[in-house]
């Protein structure tokens, strides 16, 4: 029998000088993708004899499957020190997720700086009446003033927007809003600006005279203590500034039910939803020759009108795109005065209470008239419904909850 690792070779010619019987030789080397044993010699110390295998160090350990452990103090052996690496397609995967988590955080707080910084460079002006005050009621109230005013326009920009030349300020709008502090809706309670009432210090006028009398300190001195009400925050936007706002929105989406033509507005119309530009929109605001029920049918529109405003700011077309939600929240701070105690909670109460008029939970709703075209000392005047109107009042005051629109609060004249 011979060796798996012998073969035969082959005879050499006679005459060579080796012997004639076969030789044969034993391959020491291990066979192509066998495995060598781990005492085996390498070939190359065959020459150096047989490999005695040193005895094992003193302080050698040994695990319970007799596996030599590191001794105290040496470095672990090579894989131990390699920690496994994670497949790269979830390397990938993670960093992806990481940055679009910082994009998000970063973009929620540009949310929220954009209207502070905003916030921070409104003009203030002082408002608190000299007078006695009404006693603080339920929840808040907040007066929204729109007003004529041209200051800060060119002669180009006042023929584009059609304010004519006026000099000094009147008041175009004239909005309670009152925010309940416990159940029922928040409100919208547009006053006429032709109202007669009692001006402190300067006898019965219509409530515009007020305005244009003493500014936002004498006009809310007139409604607090003609309404019993508390105001707690002034917010005031002019007419450039209305226009400057719609325009950074892109415009805002109305529909209008017959075709307005309105020459003292710069209003012409067609019937059917559109949207609007900044001066056509402040023509919308404005008109009122037009309209039937005169300046009644003027304070319907303005709040349906500002309504559609704080609903396009909300909409993704204007959150989600940075530079137009910039544009929209600093437009609208340098259009607005504010009252010096008014803060950003209450700037965004009222933002709310408009949001949620356009969506159907909040009540739109004008103070009670008794006759809307009364002949007084100031001319044409709107009168109005003395106990409807104190009923209403306390009702806001007590906190009674409005659900649905009181008596005479459409702007129907009850006599």
């Amino acid at each position: 029998m011979t060796d798996d690792h012998a073969r035969p070779i082959p005879r050499r010619p006679e005459g060579d000088g080796v012997d004639d019987d076969d030789v044969y030789v034993v391959d020491t080397r291990t066979r192509r993708g066998a495995p060598r044993r781990r005492d085996a010699p390498r070939p190359a110390d065959a020459a150096r004899g047989p490999v005695r295998p040193s005895a094992p160090p003193e302080d050698a350990a040994y695990d319970e499957l007799g596996r030599p452990l590191p001794r105290s103090g040496a470095a672990p052996p090579p894989d131990a020190r390699r920690s496994p690496r994670p497949p790269r397609r979830r390397r990938r995967g993670r960093t992806g997720l990481g940055l679009l988590a910082l994009v998000v955080v970063a973009y929620l707080a540009f949310l929220v700086v954009a209207p502070l910084h905003a916030w921070s460079n409104v003009t203030r002006v002082d408002v608190s009446p000299a007078g006695e005050r009404p006693p603080a009621g339920d929840g808040h109230t907040y007066l929204l003033v729109g007003s004529d005013s041209r200051e800060g326009l060119s002669a180009a920009q006042k023929r584009a927007l059609g304010t004519g030349s006026a000099e000094g300020r009147r008041t175009d709008t004239i909005i309670l809003v009152h925010v309940p502090s416990g159940g029922g809706k928040s409100s919208l309670i547009s006053v006429p600006r032709d109202s007669f009432l009692p001006i402190p210090g300067h006898g019965k006028n219509k409530v515009n005279a007020a305005f244009s009398i003493g500014g936002p300190r004498l006009l809310t001195e007139t409604l607090e203590q003609a309404t019993g009400l508390r105001i707690d925050g002034y917010l005031e936007i002019g007419l450039g500034g209305f226009a400057r706002v719609v325009d950074s929105l892109g415009g805002v989406d109305v529909c209008v039910k017959q075709p307005i033509q309105d020459a003292k507005a710069h209003l012409d119309l067609a019937a059917g939803c559109q949207t609007l530009d900044g001066p056509t929109a402040l023509g919308y605001v404005r008109a009122r020759y037009f309209d039937p029920k005169g300046d009644i049918g003027r304070a319907e529109r303005q709040r349906q009108f500002l309504g559609a405003v704080v609903k396009k700011a909300a909409t993704p077309s204007t959150v989600l795109v940075p530079w137009r939600w910039w544009d929209f929240t600093h437009a609208a701070a340098d259009a607005v005065l504010v009252g010096q105690d008014t803060g950003l909670l209450d700037a965004y109460r009222i933002l709310s209470t408009l949001r949620a008029v356009s969506k159907g939970d909040a009540l739109s709703l004008v103070v009670p008239i008794g006759n809307a075209n009364a002949t007084t000392s100031a001319g044409s005047s709107v009168l109005w419904d003395e106990e409807r109107a104190a009923a209403l009042f306390t009702m806001l005051r007590d906190g009674t909850p409005l659900e649905a629109p009181p008596p005479g609060t459409d702007g129907t004249p009850s006599g």
